[in-house]
């Protein structure tokens, strides 16, 4: 008698480490629209300078003083450098506020997020799934861009060592491997922007909101970085070190300030990740 009673607390079969698979969550955010637009444009950029470059010439030194910019077209290498350069700043903190803050807010505002919390996905897994999901799509948005400028810039303007605007050069290969490099240091700058825009998204049901959050509260972090008042504070800015990458494209190349900038970036993302996930347990679903 006492066994017919007895009721289990899942069903048979069921394991909370298979609901809601990354590859299931991968394709759902594939088949998004935001997701194909925001890769067309950022595979569009380099198209589009190109042309900026072939109607207003050649770049050249301004003032006596060569810039990363006045090399665009000097190589393959080049071309994708200046590419990370004009979009480091502002262009590749959307698809990452996009990818991370359009999380959990979409499933709100499309009043699916309960539904898949009683499928029963446990709350910690479907953060880790959504998470690591934007995580790895905002790294591809940041490979994608110097990929096809790399191959926009060596069908243009051919495969060469990439000049330094100080002076000296690094060969092709050694260039690649450099600009790898720096496209790693640009992910981890901007896990700060991810964090942000992923603790909103556990906060609010609009996902504008979030998205829109983490970029506004990461441009107030560029204009706190610019003003010079604050002396060292500014070393406690993910913004101060957002540039430190060009260290890394020189003849010998500086580390010093990539891993002070991937420091501050990291402890603040890890310390937003944190909140995120611990404000979600115990929040309230009702959408």
């Amino acid at each position: 008698m006492s066994t017919l009673l007895e009721r289990t607390e899942t069903a048979d079969g069921y394991r909370a480490s298979r609901t809601l698979p990354l590859r299931v969550e991968l394709v759902r955010q594939l088949k998004r629209r935001r997701t194909l637009v925001m890769g067309s444009v950022l595979a569009a950029l380099p198209f589009v300078l190109l042309i900026a470059f072939a109607i207003g010439g050649q770049p050249g030194a301004r003032n006596g003083r060569i810039t990363l910019l006045d090399t665009a077209t000097a190589s393959g290498a080049n071309f994708a450098a200046v590419n990370l350069f004009v979009s480091a700043g502002f262009l590749l903190v959307i698809p990452v506020a996009l990818f991370c803050g359009d999380t959990v807010a979409s499933e709100a505002s499309w009043s699916s997020l309960r539904y898949l919390l009683a499928a029963p996905v446990p709350r910690a897994r479907l953060l880790w799934s959504k998470l690591t999901v934007a995580l790895g799509l905002s790294l591809a948005a940041m490979v994608l861009l110097p990929v096809v400028a790399l191959a926009v810039g060596t069908a243009a303007y051919g495969w060469g060592p990439l000049e330094i605007p100080t002076g000296g050069a690094l060969s092709a290969g050694t260039a690649a491997q450099r600009l790898f490099a720096v496209i790693a240091y640009i992910f981890v700058s901007q896990l700060v922007t991810a964090g942000l825009a992923f603790w909103l998204s556990t906060k609010t049901d609009a996902p504008l909101g979030a998205v829109g959050g983490a970029v506004g509260l990461t441009i107030v972090g560029n204009v706190l970085d610019a003003v010079t008042a604050l002396g060292h504070w500014r070393d406690f800015l993910p913004a101060h070190w957002q540039f430190a990458w060009a260290d890394a494209i020189q003849p010998t190349p500086e580390w010093g300030g990539m891993i002070q900038g991937a420091a501050v970036s990291v402890t603040y993302a890890l310390v937003l990740f944190a909140l995120a996930f611990r404000g979600f347990r115990r929040k309230d679903i009702v959408s």
